[in-house]
């Protein structure tokens, strides 16, 4: 199922500065990307300083996920304002020494550019920061906002499933009714065939004879294309699946094999099909279906 979900991190401070939003602030960002998928597919893209958090981020996902693929992605951002400060003079006396030690032993060394300085500047007692208890705050927060979409996306899918199920009841309805009226008109195809062949033959088969066999050809023609049991069936199939989708939780994997056996009984009807309508019904039907199956897929 698919969904989206974005939080950030209120302003953080870098180790042993103040939190006042004026030092080295540091925001954290996390997105949580849902799509469609049969199976469950996380994809991680973190900043390298946050890698270790894979698997307990894995964890969190894996408990509430089952199905789609899924990508979570982190970002750190720091204020441009403080990125742009000037060092302090105690920092650049620092890295001046640096420069004249490493020109004594590399003398052909270019000297330090003004964005070599702001770099070294900027990473002077600077401990990584540990975004550990944050980032699975905002981890949890973004997973609930996903799901919450995922679950407006399955009320829809619901009712269009719900939708679906009425109206293959609908086409069996029809399918019912028509199966004597079949059976009636080609019992008389049959007679009306024997009747022939007498009046073009001797006269050793009787018109008795000739009913009877082309009631027994009626009688096995009824059974061939005799479909109560696969509408029977399909009521039956229709009504699991309406009462899944009513009772909620996860159903995906129970509603694919339901859809199987849909389409399964489908192409039953329309192999029995002895007429044009019959045939109809039958492929609007597996249309129906292979509507429900594309959406089921998706359903946790």
């Amino acid at each position: 199922m698919t969904g989206y979900a974005a939080v950030q991190s209120s302003t953080l401070s870098k180790p042993g500065q103040p939190d006042d939003g004026a030092h080295n602030p540091v925001r954290l960002g996390l997105e949580i990307r849902s799509v469609n998928s049969r199976f469950l597919d996380l994809a991680f893209r973190l900043p390298d300083e946050l890698r270790q958090m894979e698997p307990a981020l894995r964890e969190l996902l894996n408990a509430k996920l089952k199905r789609g693929k899924v990508e979570l992605r982190v970002g750190v951002s720091v204020s441009s304002s403080s990125s742009l400060q000037a060092p302090p003079p105690a920092t650049l006396q620092r890295l001046n020494c640096l420069e004249d030690t490493i020109k004594s032993w590399l003398p052909h060394a270019a000297p330090f550019s003004a964005a070599d300085v702001m770099r070294l500047a900027s990473g002077q007692d600077t401990a990584p920061h540990d975004h550990t208890e944050e980032l699975l705050k905002l981890a949890k927060k973004a997973l609930k906002e996903l799901l919450a979409a995922r679950e407006r996306e399955g009320s829809r899918l619901k009712t269009m499933l719900l939708e679906r199920t009425a109206q293959i009841r609908a086409l069996c309805a029809l399918v019912s009714p028509m199966v004597p009226k079949l059976v009636s008109q080609q019992k008389d195809k049959f007679l009306e065939r024997f009747k022939e062949a007498l009046a073009l033959g001797n006269d050793a088969a009787t018109p008795d004879m000739a009913r009877d066999r082309a009631l027994a050809e009626a009688t096995a023609f009824a059974i061939r294309i005799d479909v109560a049991e696969e509408v029977s069936r399909l009521a039956s199939h229709l009504d699991e699946i309406d009462r899944l989708l009513n009772a909620g939780g996860e159903l995906g994997k129970r509603l694919d094999f339901l859809i199987q056996e849909l389409q399964r009984e489908a192409n039953t009807l329309g192999s029995k099909s002895a007429s044009l309508e019959l045939t109809k019904i039958s492929v609007d039907m597996k249309v129906l279906i292979e509507q429900m199956r594309e959406q089921v897929q998706n359903i946790e």
